[in-house]
């Protein structure tokens, strides 16, 4: 009876502490982040891991030029894209990869693969690249203590994605399509049901007015949209659209309304927009 108790006990103490071992939490030396942004319309999500120089010299010592690295720390580095984007004048279709490096003194090599199940480098095989490019590294006057990965030079399709650490930066063009989709959806949901919406004629309307497209008729939708649910930023959407089209006049009228409902709705910052706006058709 006591030998059959024996194991019974150390099976308890032993999960016992097993337990007790799993609460205790430590801070990570690399710390895990996740950043995504909006390019266009596709959300783009990196996943990794943030290492620290730590009076350590990284490039070319603790991270040797030549060597296929993870990108960060631990598990590789991963991007994913919810629509097709286009790299460095190639398509890449929607879906998450590892985000690999080659750092080099005055050139890297950026690759993805689509093996994403890998702790680093470990086992990476250039069998599984989709992508690889160079680059030039810029040197920073500033040192960069953590690792950083983020998005910068946003437009309306398209973002750099920057890597920055120690006195080093690198970045690389992701652009989106954009107009084609717009279009379509303005197409059919403007155009096709020949909508009365007064939101859905003011969006059409911004939009070929941002794009440079048919004024003629984003000056028919913006005055059909002001006539039925007048607002101050459609009424302001009108006056520049006026003022492209060399409707002066008619532009001071439309800016000076909305400037009135704006100061109404108290809001400065459209009646700033409509003083400047005025003032330049002066």
């Amino acid at each position: 009876m006591r030998k059959s108790i024996i194991p019974i006990l150390l099976f308890t103490l032993l999960s016992f502490s097993f337990g007790f071992a799993q609460q205790i939490q430590m801070p990570q030396a690399s710390p895990s982040a996740k950043i995504s942004q909006k390019v266009g319309l596709t959300d783009v999500t990196v996943d990794y891991s943030r290492p620290s120089t730590k009076g350590r010299k990284i490039f070319g010592e603790l991270v040797p030029f030549g060597q296929v690295w993870r990108t960060g720390a631990n598990s590789a580095t991963t991007v994913e894209f919810s629509t097709e984007v286009n790299i460095q004048g190639n398509s890449i279709p929607k879906g998450k990869y590892a985000l690999y490096s080659i750092p080099g003194k005055n050139k890297w090599t950026v690759v993805l693969s689509k093996n994403t199940q890998l702790w680093g480098a470990i086992g990476y095989s250039p069998e599984d690249d989709i992508l690889r490019f160079d680059v030039t590294p810029n040197k920073l006057s500033r040192k960069y203590e953590t690792f950083e990965i983020s998005f910068n030079n946003m437009t309306d399709n398209g973002a750099d994605l920057s890597m920055k650490w120690e006195n080093t930066r690198v970045d690389f063009r992701i652009t989106t399509e954009v107009d084609p989709i717009v279009m379509a959806q303005i197409k059919e949901n403007v155009i096709d049901t020949k909508t009365k919406d007064p939101s859905l004629l003011y969006a059409a309307s911004s939009y070929y007015f941002t794009n440079n497209k048919d004024l003629d008729q984003a000056y028919e939708w913006i005055s059909e949209s002001v006539s039925s649910d007048p607002k101050y930023w459609t009424m302001h959407l009108k006056a520049k659209i006026e003022a492209k089209l060399g409707k002066k006049e008619a532009a001071k009228t439309s800016a000076k309304e909305s400037m009135k409902m704006a100061e109404e709705a108290k809001n400065p910052d459209y009646v700033g927009l409509n003083e400047r706006l005025i003032k330049s058709l002066d």
